[in-house]
Order: C-alpha cells, then sequence, then structure tokens
C-alpha cells in the first residue's frame, strides 16, 4: 500500500438495500441544537457539512424513540410522532444533496434518561441496580461544573422502574413505529443502539441484568429484547431501511460488564434476527472513571481487534468506531478485518477528511487532537465545540470571506495562535510574514508534544501547511519595534504567548527551580548556565547543534532511558501543565511530588481527559497533596503546610507550572509607536490551544 493511498477507504460499499460511496463513516455524536424534539436548521448545516466533505454515511446522533420519553435531553431530535417527520425529510433531503446517504440513530437511554429524571418519571431498567459507580473523579470537577451536570437532570435522584412485559412489547413495538417514521422521512437507514448504557445495552449484560424470566440469564436471553427490537424493525421497513445495530465489543471497568466472546456471540444472534451491520463500539462502564477507555477511547484503534474477531463470525458488514484514523483504518480494510469505519471527533476537526484523501492532501487533514473538549459539552447537554475547528456548531463560518484588500501581516509568534492566523489570513489573500526567536516552529506547543504527543500531529499538520502555502517565516529573529518596522506591515498580530515567571515563594530563584519557560529553553539548548545550570544548559545546546532535539518523538523515547535531572522532583502548580508534566516525568523513573494549592486538578483539561490523567498519574506513583501552601524552597528540598501541618518532600529539581499569565508588552509597545495591532492566544488570554486557535479566528477571519 503506498503511503497516502486510501484506496479501500475510498471503494463503495454496500450495507443491505444501501450503497455508500465510500467506507467512511460519521458516527453518532449528540449536537444537542433540536429544539423539543424538533430538527433545527444548525443540526442540518452540520451534517451537510461532512455530507459535503465526502463521508459516504452520516449517522445523526441519538434520536429518542419514544421522545420525551427515555431521552437524555430535550435538545435530543424525537422519532415518537409524525410531527417529527418532516424534520427528518430536511434533513435526509439535505444529505442526499450533498452527497451522502443518512442514517438515524434510535435509542431509548433506560437508567441514563436524564429528560425522565428530571421530571420524576422513573427510568426503565431490567431491574433494580445492586450497585453504585466511583464518583470520586467528581473531586477534580469544579462547583460550576457539578451544577451544571445536575441541572441536565434538575438536580434530582433516579429512580429505577424494573420493565414488566408490557414495558417490553410497548418498547418493540414504539421502536418499529420509529423505524417506520424514519423509512417515511426518506432517510437510507437506521441504526439500533444497543451499547453504551442505554436500554438495550443494559439488557445484555450480566451486571445490570439479573433477571430470572426469558429476558435474564443466559446471554441469548439477555439478547432477546434486543433480537425482538431488530425483527420488529425488521418486518416494518426492511425492504427500505438498512439495519445497522451498535454493541460494545466490550465493557471496561466492572466485573461482569459484556466480554468479547458475548459480543461475539450477541452480534450472531443480531444477524439472525435481521441486522444488516454491526457497528462495534465500547463502553466504559463507570462515566466518571472508564470514558477514555469506551465510548470515546483515547488508544487509537482502540476496538479494532474486537470488530475483526466479530467479523470472523458474521456475515454481514462490521463497521469499527474508535480512533480509527484514516492509516489505520485503510490497512484493516485491506486486511479484510472489517468493512467500514467510522470516524467521528475527526471528522468533527475536519469535515474535508474523505475529500482531502481521496484527492491525495493526506497533509491537509487537520488533525483531531484528542483534547475532549467537544464530548465534554454533552456532560452538560451542551453544544459540542472544537479545539481546532471553530466552525464546528457554526459552519455559517465557512467558506473564508475573502480579504476586501490585500494587507502584508507580520505575526509575531510561532506558536499556534500565530500560525492559525498566518493560515488564515493567507487562505483570505493577505501576504503574512511570521517571526519568532526560535529556532522552530511551535511555541509553548512544540514543548506540549513531550507530554501530549497528539498535539504533535496538530504541529505537523500546521508546519504543512505554512509550507504549501507559502508563508514566509523568519526565525531566530526577536522582535522589537525597530525589526518590526523594517518588514513595513501594514498591520502586526502579536502571537507571543503567556509568560511563566519563577516563583515569589522564599528560595523561588534558586538554580535547582525551572519554570515552563525554562525547561522549555532547556530543550531546545537556549537556556543559560543561569535559568537551567551548567550541565543541563550546555547538554541543552549540544541536542540543538547536533538536531536531534528537533524531534518532539526522539525526546520523547530518549527521555525513557535518559533524562539530566535527579531523580527527586517536585512539581508545584497541578493544572493542565503541571499534571501532565508530573505524569511524564514519573513514566520516566523519577519520584515525583505534586503540590497543588487548589483543590481541583488538571484544568483546564475537558473533565472526561482530566479525571483520566488524574488517575493515570497516581498509577505511575505520582504523589499528589492538594490545598496546600508552600514555605519554602531549598537546594534540596520543598517545604508547605496542608492546615495545621506541615510537610517536606526532597527535590533535586522544583518545575514551578503556575503562575502562568497573558502578558503583551510588544503590543503596547508597537501601539506607543504607532503601529496598528491584535493580540490573540495566550499573550491576551490563557485558553491553551483552544482559546489560540479560537482567538485567533476571531481576529484573522475580519481582518
Amino acid at each position: 500500500m503506498k503511503l497516502n493511498s486510501f484506496s479501500h477507504l475510498m471503494a463503495p460499499g454496500t450495507i443491505g438495500p444501501m450503497e455508500a460511496h465510500n467506507r467512511i463513516v460519521l458516527p453518532a455524536m449528540d449536537m444537542n441544537v433540536s429544539e423539543h424534539g424538533e430538527i433545527e436548521q444548525a443540526e442540518i448545516d452540520h451534517y451537510v457539512a461532512r455530507a459535503a466533505g465526502g463521508a459516504g454515511l452520516i449517522i445523526t446522533g441519538a434520536c429518542a424513540i419514544a421522545f420525551p420519553h427515555g431521552a437524555a435531553s430535550m435538545k435530543e431530535p424525537g422519532l415518537s410522532d409524525d410531527k417529527y417527520i418532516p424534520g427528518l425529510k430536511a434533513l435526509a433531503d439535505a444529505v442526499h444533496a450533498a452527497g451522502s446517504k443518512l442514517c438515524i440513530q434510535s435509542t431509548h437511554h433506560g437508567k441514563v434518561a436524564r429528560v425522565d429524571v428530571a421530571n420524576d418519571r422513573p427510568v426503565l431498567a431490567p431491574n433494580q441496580p445492586d450497585y453504585s459507580y466511583d464518583m470520586s473523579a467528581l473531586a477534580d470537577s469544579t462547583p460550576t461544573e457539578l451544577g451544571k451536570m445536575g441541572a441536565a437532570t434538575a438536580g434530582k435522584q433516579v429512580v429505577y422502574r424494573e420493565m414488566t412485559a408490557e414495558d417490553i412489547s410497548w418498547l418493540v413495538s414504539t421502536w418499529a413505529d420509529a423505524a417506520e417514521r424514519i423509512a417515511k422521512a426518506g432517510a437510507d437507514a437506521i441504526e439500533i443502539h444497543a451499547a453504551h448504557g442505554y436500554i438495550l445495552g443494559v439488557f445484555l449484560n450480566q451486571r445490570d441484568n439479573k433477571r430470572t424470566d426469558e429476558y435474564g440469564g443466559s446471554l441469548a436471553n439477555r439478547a432477546r429484547l434486543a433480537c425482538e427490537v431488530i425483527s420488529a424493525v425488521k418486518e416494518r421497513v426492511g425492504d427500505k431501511l438498512a439495519i445497522l445495530v451498535r454493541v460494545a465489543g466490550e465493557e471496561y471497568g466492572q466485573e461482569g460488564g459484556l466480554t468479547l466472546p458475548e459480543a461475539v456471540e450477541a452480534s450472531k444472534l443480531f444477524e439472525q434476527a435481521g441486522a444488516d451491520a454491526i457497528h462495534v463500539t465500547g463502553w466504559g462502564r463507570n462515566p466518571f472513571d472508564n470514558f477514555t477507555d469506551g465510548p470515546l477511547p483515547s488508544k487509537v484503534g482502540a476496538y479494532l481487534d474486537n470488530a475483526a474477531e466479530i467479523k470472523k463470525n458474521v456475515s454481514i458488514p462490521v463497521i469499527a468506531v474508535g480512533r480509527m484514523l484514516p492509516k489505520v483504518a485503510e490497512k484493516a480494510l485491506a486486511a479484510g478485518q472489517i468493512d467500514f469505519a467510522a470516524m467521528g471527533r475527526q471528522l468533527l476537526a475536519d469535515p474535508e477528511l474523505p475529500n482531502k484523501i481521496r484527492d491525495g492532501k493526506f497533509d491537509q487533514v487537520r488533525p483531531c487532537i484528542n483534547c475532549y473538549l467537544c464530548v465534554a459539552e454533552n456532560f452538560f447537554d451542551d453544544t459540542p465545540f472544537c479545539a481546532v475547528n471553530p466552525a464546528l456548531g457554526n459552519e455559517a463560518l465557512l467558506p473564508l470571506k475573502p480579504a476586501s484588500m490585500t494587507k502584508h501581516v507580520v505575526v509575531v509568534g510561532a506558536g499556534p495562535a500565530g500560525m492559525e492566523t498566518a493560515r488564515v489570513l493567507t487562505e483570505r489573500g493577505h501576504r503574512v510574514t511570521i517571526v519568532d526567536k526560535a529556532d522552530r516552529l511551535g511555541g509553548t506547543m512544540w514543548f506540549s508534544t513531550m507530554t501530549t504527543p497528539d498535539n504533535e500531529r496538530l504541529l505537523r499538520w500546521f508546519s504543512s501547511e505554512i509550507k504549501r502555502l507559502n508563508i514566509a517565516v523568519k526565525l531566530n529573529t526577536p522582535a522589537t519595534v525597530e525589526t518590526i518596522r523594517e518588514l513595513h506591515p501594514d498591520h502586526v498580530i502579536v502571537a507571543t504567548g503567556a509568560v511563566r515567571p519563577k516563583p515569589d515563594f522564599p528560595g523561588g530563584d534558586l538554580p535547582n527551580v525551572q519554570t515552563g519557560d525554562t525547561l522549555r529553553a532547556m530543550m531546545l539548548g537556549t537556556a543559560t548556565a543561569e535559568e537551567a545550570g551548567a550541565v543541563l544548559s550546555t547538554l541543552g545546546k549540544l541536542g540543538r547543534l547536533s538536531g536531534v532535539t528537533k524531534s518532539p518523538e526522539f525526546v520523547r523515547q530518549f527521555t525513557k532511558f535518559w533524562l539530566p535531572m535527579g531523580k527527586d522532583v517536585v512539581v508545584i502548580g497541578g493544572s493542565l501543565v503541571g499534571l501532565e508534566l508530573a505524569e511524564f516525568l514519573a513514566e520516566r523513573g523519577r519520584s515525583v511530588t505534586l503540590l497543588h494549592e487548589k483543590q481541583q486538578l488538571g484544568l483546564p483539561l475537558a473533565m472526561p481527559r482530566r479525571w483520566t490523567a488524574v488517575k493515570d498519574s497516581k498509577d505511575h506513583g505520582v504523589r499528589i497533596h492538594r490545598n496546600v501552601k508552600i514555605t519554602r524552597i531549598t537546594e534540596k528540598a520543598v517545604e508547605w503546610t496542608e492546615g495545621e501541618q506541615s510537610f517536606t518532600a526532597p527535590a533535586s529539581m522544583v518545575v514551578y507550572a503556575d503562575g502562568t499569565t497573558s502578558a503583551a508588552p510588544l503590543a503596547d509597545e508597537l501601539r506607543a509607536a504607532g503601529i496598528s495591532c491584535d493580540v490573540v492566544g495566550d499573550a491576551g488570554a490563557v485558553n491553551y490551544i483552544h482559546g489560540a486557535i479560537h482567538s485567533s479566528w476571531k481576529v484573522s477571519t475580519e481582518l
């Protein structure tokens, strides 16, 4: 297979009576923009953008078969009444006009039906649950976040209702009625959701389903309800719609969750009942502890092996989801492991991904950085947004409006804000020059790739785009009023990033104390002996001169074997940077103590990623102390108090990862010199990659 050839992904594929023009599927991701069950134009625009971008099959977010009963949100599309058909038809017509097929995902959320809880209705379940979730991860959610999560259920407690024979009969017939409405709307397929803790999914596993009738006990009994739904839908609309069934190939985090052998047997039963395809996902049983295991995994190709095993045992197409990056998907298709690949967050980040890989422009695909900001909004019943794609949820921002008059714009800073500003301005027709004092692109984002490898994919994309657009770049060039004036700009964008001063604790100026800025300088080989010490600064310079430190992947791997710092490290500050740095150092054999002056760790990481980061840090042996007050730093230790108690930790190195602030003194100097300028990114407000890219759009789309 050629490196950037995607012939298998681009080949047409058939599911039941439906043929898609390629094997790329947009899986269900809730947008939460419907109004009382009615599909709104914003939702249509969202799906049309992905259809026009080339995805062969578009699957909507969850649509409630009995809306508002069994719904997770009042912003979820409804399937329970004919009044919802016109909206569904408008969506189907628009997706078809854009060249893709449309599948409506049908659900009953069962025990996680937040609308039922908020309205004092018991939620449907196989039986009364005999367990509760460990919710200790919520200690790292802010009061505001907890309030927003609680608002989705009006702060009420769940009351369960064990399903009766009448309830089961009602559910099956209601699902068939919903399928008929989907067919009348002109959609091409229905997806029956039998995973993710929804009603059919909890009947499937032994931990939730303790029934002793024909719907409990054996796997065949536990799959019976889903099979009855599939059969009823098949009988009603099987000649009109392809029938997809979504099942977890595995459930993580709790004994008694669905296993792969059980998922294989269930898939065989689903095929016998009338399913035209199996969509293999995963599910973390505790959403506060296992969410990055499933349904939104952090691992690339997370469920591919499970999908491949299911494919060996069924004769209908199998769809794999779970960070199916294009090259991973192409390889799996070529090997016959799967038949279709679902790419969710990737298509949020770049709706044009299918068209770009079809046209041999793989390097132009804007990558998802796996930051979980999009999905975190679903915990709040809100609309997802994307760190790297400001047009998500606001598709009217594209196409970019051409500049009314071409200007020469100098962008100071080659971090994410500066590079995105330069890219957008150039796409709009301006002439751009990037200036940066460092010897490489990336700014602080380059350093972040050490702890967050997904950021390296974004850095490579930016570098490729700057080359493609022929944007002038001047590295190793400090920016002053004089050097900028020499470039004769019409306008200047200051994207110099945040500042990270040394701490003002007693001992904060000692040579064993590093900040994010001095660590970055050390890695880049630009640190002075005063900043990093004679040995570290010399080693850094040798790395820079040899060129080896220009490869983030090399540095990540090399530091697993050799890291020029002592054994005991204290990291002060447990926000995003400090938490991830502490885990990075612990992975490399350092004894790490993390001190945080507040309660919540990992801010502003999105909640699911934050919860996992805290858990992973603990698993790697990081000793975490919250609500501390630093007393002093010495050449060998850090002293602090927690309440009335005093503590000391040995420290051959102290990393101060707190105190990050915005500052743009250059902008003040430029304005004083009569040069017009704007400030973007962390120089204006510290919001990391998301803030950098979104703030750059506010300026660069209007200049």
